[in-house]
């Protein structure tokens, strides 16, 4: 037993130093923070509030470090945020960087052209009058949107010349009942129509009359109809095409082969195929449309005009579908 006592004993001093060795790192952690809890206390003064007034904690009065009193931060807060008691300064909403969206596009000055006097001003004028806010379309500004069509575009060559003259001759037997003893049933397409099928004076479906000057005003306007769609095509293509496309001839072709070829003949296919070649060219048209002003301009021009035919033509389609007026011819 002697020995093991001895072991004991001389073993003492090992542990000692071992408990020192350790300690001292324990011990100026525990300096440190105590110097930071008074280094906080002394920057960051008890509320008023919560201390009386008095700078020193009434009696009783739990610490507001601990209780978190209103506007101040708890024991154990965010991280990063220390234990201060200072009342939390407003947060305000972060930043959002302003999106760099496209620009607003600069007011667009519509050309002379474009104008009241102006060559597609004088043709998108009645056709835009032409769209009552009822849903109607009135025809006797369609009309006139028609003969303005005819004269801008009668200048562009053989195949024009053509469509024109038939245009024109459809618009005068329209004109004829928009003028006559009953006037008063063709102020609008629906009403023409309505007064029409009450008088038994609509063709049955498919079925040309033997005399076309007697044809119903339903259907001479379903003619100027499909008319309309080819030259609102023509129009809205040679005023998009792309430089190094398809040229203002072979777009206004298409443009005849999905409005008005399925609903001509083959003999009248083939001549319109031959007036096609001597189309002219995409300059030309920009010049007729507006005189003096540049490309860009009278693209931009072109199309709006375009933009308006388009807009009639999709009036007049519905409601020739909702009045079941699309297979009369």
């Amino acid at each position: 037993m002697a020995p093991a006592a001895g072991t004991g004993v001389a073993m003492l001093p090992l542990v000692s130093r071992c408990w020192f060795r350790h300690a001292i790192p324990l011990a100026v952690l525990l300096l440190l923070l105590l110097y930071v809890c008074a280094w906080s206390l002394r920057e960051c003064p008890l509320p008023s509030a919560a201390l009386g007034g008095t700078g020193k904690l009434r009696a009783g009065a739990p610490s507001p470090l601990l209780t978190g009193a209103p506007g101040l931060l708890r024991a154990g807060g965010p991280a990063g945020q220390g234990f201060c008691s200072r009342p939390l300064p407003p947060v305000s909403a972060p930043k959002v960087p302003r999106q760099s969206g496209p620009p607003e596009a600069p007011e667009w000055e519509e050309p002379q052209c474009a104008g009241p006097q102006g060559a597609l001003g004088r043709v998108v004028g009645p056709f835009r009058a032409s769209l009552h806010p009822e849903g109607d379309v009135a025809l006797p500004q369609y009309l006139a949107g028609w003969r303005a069509l005819v004269r801008f575009l009668a200048p562009l060559g053989s195949i024009f010349a053509f469509a024109t003259s038939e245009a024109s001759a459809k618009v005068m037997a329209l004109e004829a009942r928009v003028h006559g003893p009953e006037a008063a049933h063709y102020s609008s397409l629906a009403a023409m129509a309505a007064w029409e099928r009450r008088a038994g004076l609509l063709e049955p479906h498919g079925v040309a009359p033997r005399d076309p000057a007697g044809s119903s005003g339903s259907r001479t306007l379903l003619l100027l109809h499909r008319a309309l769609r080819w030259s609102q095509l023509c129009l809205h293509r040679v005023a998009t095409g792309t430089r190094g496309g398809p040229d203002a001839g072979a777009q206004c072709s298409d443009a005849y082969r999905t409005a008005l070829a399925p609903h001509h003949p083959w003999l009248t296919r083939q001549a319109v195929r031959l007036a096609f070649l001597a189309f002219p060219g995409r300059g030309h048209w920009l010049e007729l449309a507006c005189p003096g002003a540049g490309e860009a301009e009278a693209r931009a021009a072109l199309a709006r005009a375009a933009g308006t035919l388009g807009d009639v033509y999709n009036r007049t389609q519905g409601l020739l579908a909702k009045l079941d007026l699309l297979q009369l011819a």
